[in-house]
């Protein structure tokens, strides 16, 4: 039966479900969500045991539960029932760059509030100036978070982290200390080298690695855990620290 067929028959969906004292499955919860979202009535099963979670499993034939039925036919688990409804599912290596536009969405708005909050009025160079330290800080957060991992990812291409790997360790460190610095305007002597520096050689590398190897790597601009692929998120990262060290020390 096709799914058009199945929605024209029943607006009737059963789900099967851990619901244990110890634990709620949350991919049940998203599931039955889903389903009464798109207007189903949810015989909902609750699974209490994990004796009787295996023996549905072995019932059903199926590795996982949450398990969701449709006019007799197996949906399958939370992911199938969401391309079931015609969304989008990522797949394993897929990439996105979705993270960087959640940083920088953020850091433009917290940027308009301070300038609004200090100045008066959103729309000020301070704000603009503001929004490229804030983004420092915040992606610094990212990287600070697994240090670990984001040095085994920036040794893929960081040209310098690759000749003396400590770099990879110091660098999170050295765009957050930049980020602080020329938020408060302070220390300038100090906070310019550093953007000039690792914002530099981090254009060189990723011009390197993207547009003259033509490798196709992911970024650890925001961490180690990253699906956002290396390219022209990665370079405006490093030109904007460049640009904020260059005006900083022109005007």
């Amino acid at each position: 039966m096709h799914q058009t067929e199945i929605l024209l028959v029943t607006k009737t969906a059963t789900l099967y479900r851990m619901v244990m004292p110890g634990h709620v499955c949350p991919y049940g919860l998203k599931s039955k969500w889903q389903l009464e979202r798109h207007g189903y009535t949810v015989e909902d099963h609750w699974l209490r045991t994990r004796e009787e979670t295996d023996a549905f499993k072995v019932d059903h034939k199926v590795k996982t539960t949450p398990q969701t039925f449709i006019g007799g036919e197996r949906i399958g688990g939370n992911d199938d029932l969401t391309r079931f409804f015609g969304g989008h599912v990522p797949a394993k290596d897929e990439t996105s760059y979705l993270p960087v536009v959640a940083v920088f969405a953020m850091t433009a708005a917290m940027a308009l509030a301070a300038s609004t909050a200090v100045l008066g009025t959103p729309l000020t160079m301070q704000a603009a100036m503001w929004f490229v330290s804030l983004s420092m800080c915040v992606l610094a957060i990212l990287k600070l978070q697994d240090v670990e991992r984001f040095s085994t990812m920036f040794l893929n291409y960081d040209l310098l982290a690759r000749r003396w790997v400590p770099y990879a360790y110091l660098y999170p460190f050295g765009e957050a200390l930049a980020g602080v610095l020329m938020t408060a305007g302070i220390l300038t002597w100090l906070s310019v080298p550093v953007a000039l520096f690792i914002g530099g050689v981090g254009a060189v590398s990723v011009i390197k690695a993207v547009y003259v190897d033509r490798r196709e790597l992911k970024c650890a601009c925001v961490g180690g855990a990253t699906t956002v692929p290396l390219g022209f998120v990665s370079l405006t990262e490093n030109l904007l620290m460049v640009g904020m060290a260059v005006w900083m020390l022109v005007r």
